[in-house]
């Protein structure tokens, strides 16, 4: 009985892919200049020269392209391996579940994710005008293809504390709230906690977060090489630090 209800409990794929893209695109864009302005002071050249309040939305074709896809990845992970995992537990749900779920909804989603943010991140610093001028910047930087996947690995190592600390915050807050009222959170109360807890999660992965960016915007250490975590260990990329 117990698989029963949690088979009819389960999101449908369909509705989470549906629901995810839309959600991704939503926020994509309504918060794309908080992300360009992230973005520029995170560039080691300084906040002015990499485009300060100027062009504050160049790049958000990239991002509208991608936020639907990576956002339907993650949520349609996230919601296919939750049920499964307390299942395998015997119907007893935890924290566990939330942030494994995540994890792999982020592995998932990082594979779209990747190659939208290496585009975009360059557009917001100003090294490309256009949307097909940077893709064919990046295309032809001499990496070919795979010159779209840079920092996929620490992009990764980035996303799944950030879906550790989140999602369990994320559900704790909403059945916290859901208690002291007596019945399930609203749509907005659910809002709230997602704000919270995404804030916190934000805070507290934003190094890792810093070194994404610059290995994307092929920063270069003192010594005039590229940062690079595919041969190194990733505690070598916190040198953009220093």
């Amino acid at each position: 009985m117990a698989s029963e209800k949690d088979a009819a409990d389960a999101l449908p794929f369909s509705l989470a892919l549906i629901a995810g893209g839309c959600a991704g695109i939503s926020v994509d864009v309504a918060l794309y200049p908080i992300d360009t302005l992230k973005t520029r002071l995170q560039d080691p050249r300084g906040f002015l020269v990499s485009g300060g309040f100027r062009g504050i939305y160049r790049g958000v074709v990239a991002a509208a392209l991608g936020a639907a896809p990576g956002a339907a990845l993650f949520f349609s992970t996230y919601e296919s391996v939750k049920p499964r995992l307390k299942q395998l537990n015997g119907g007893d749900e935890s924290w566990l579940h939330h942030s494994a779920a995540a994890s792999c909804g982020e592995v998932a989603a990082c594979l779209v994710r990747v190659p939208t943010e290496v585009v975009k991140q360059n557009m917001q610093v100003g090294k490309y005008a256009s949307f097909g001028q940077a893709v064919r910047g990046v295309a032809g930087s001499g990496a070919g293809l795979t010159a779209f996947f840079t920092g996929y690995w620490t992009t990764v190592a980035r996303e799944i504390p950030f879906a550790f600390i989140q999602f369990p915050l994320y559900e704790a807050l909403k059945k916290r709230w859901a208690a002291m009222q007596g019945r399930e959170t609203t749509s907005w109360q659910s809002g709230l906690c997602g704000a919270l807890s995404g804030s916190v999660s934000a805070a507290l992965t934003c190094p890792l977060d810093v070194v994404k960016t610059r290995m994307m915007l092929g920063a270069a250490s003192r010594g005039g090489k590229s940062y690079s975590c595919v041969r190194r260990p990733l505690f070598v990329c916190v040198s953009p630090f220093f």
